[in-house]
């Protein structure tokens, strides 16, 4: 089994080095390879060759009968296709068997969308006229323009926006950088807080960070979420949403006005397509209610 040890190290030494990705995703990646290996041992394969989409279809029936759930089994089958998608790219093996090998059904939950209206209520809530109220909404109107993560926003500063070019610097997973576009919205909110409010949340205190809570330190994302769930229940949302909930919003409202996909995932910061491919299912599923409402012979 060394061959195939030595390539499961090269591809997650490729990940560590070129992807940068975190300590957290490596870890797991690692986990099911490992498990992989494992399960090619005790069905006596050796080489990568013999590897085949059989083997991968016996592993994934076997982790079913380990009782692991359909997103269990799904998260392991991307983690292989990335591995053999490697494998093909550094001429390793010709082709990657894993192509022809779906999801297991229901395998990636679907994220939880808000409408339109439903984002809109929520930036709406806050009150802008109190210090606390115009960070908030701020932020939120933020977190939905430029689909962030928690981690991301709450550690945003001051030198990381460009208002004039309407855009903000981000640092997401694995220190990887990037630049998302913001709107209009979000710009006149993020110049209102920073101007009439910003200051006085500080009290003569500097802080590097865009969003301030107390003693000039960075709001927490505990802290965020709890803010969140205030304002959703204010805006009268019934459903349970979390601060993800407006990053998930924010790519399936891209689609469903005709983004591109390659376009989404950069904005998101995802290193695998296969990651934002899960925003075309709901995106598919806004197209079949707008066609069952308008077309003639639905």
């Amino acid at each position: 089994m060394s061959s195939l040890d030595v390539l499961v190290d090269q591809y997650i030494n490729y990940l560590l080095v070129e992807k940068g990705l975190s300590k957290k995703t490596i870890e797991s990646y690692s986990s099911d390879l490992t498990r992989y290996l494992k399960f090619l041992k005790t069905i006596k394969i050796r080489t990568i060759s013999n590897a085949d989409t059989t083997a991968i279809l016996k592993h994934l029936i076997s982790l079913r009968n380990a009782g692991l759930g359909s997103r269990s089994r799904a998260r392991h089958l991307v983690t292989l296709r990335g591995f053999y998608r490697f494998l093909v790219e550094e001429k390793v093996i010709e082709n990657n068997p894993t192509r022809i090998v779906d999801l297991p059904k229901s395998g990636l939950r679907l994220p939880d969308v808000l409408s339109f209206e439903e984002v809109k209520r929520l930036i709406d809530t806050p009150d802008i006229n109190k210090p606390t109220g115009a960070r908030d909404a701020a932020m939120i109107e933020l977190l939905y323009a430029a689909g962030l993560r928690v981690s991301e926003l709450v550690n945003l500063r001051i030198q990381d926006v460009n208002l004039e070019a309407c855009f903000v610097r981000v640092f997401g997973k694995g220190s990887k950088e990037r630049v998302v576009p913001i709107g209009l919205y979000a710009k006149e909110k993020i110049d209102y807080y920073i101007k009439t409010f910003r200051p006085k949340l500080l009290k003569n205190i500097a802080s590097p960070y865009l969003f301030v809570a107390r003693a000039g330190k960075p709001m927490t994302r505990q802290g965020f979420w709890k803010l969140i769930k205030k304002y959703g229940q204010l805006a009268g949302i019934t459903r349970k949403i979390k601060p993800h909930s407006l990053r998930h919003s924010f790519a399936s409202h891209l689609l469903e006005g005709g983004a591109d996909l390659r376009s989404v995932q950069i904005m998101l910061g995802h290193v695998d397509i296969s990651t934002t491919q899960i925003y075309t299912h709901v995106a598919r599923e806004h197209l079949k209610k707008i066609h069952e409402k308008f077309h003639p012979r639905k």
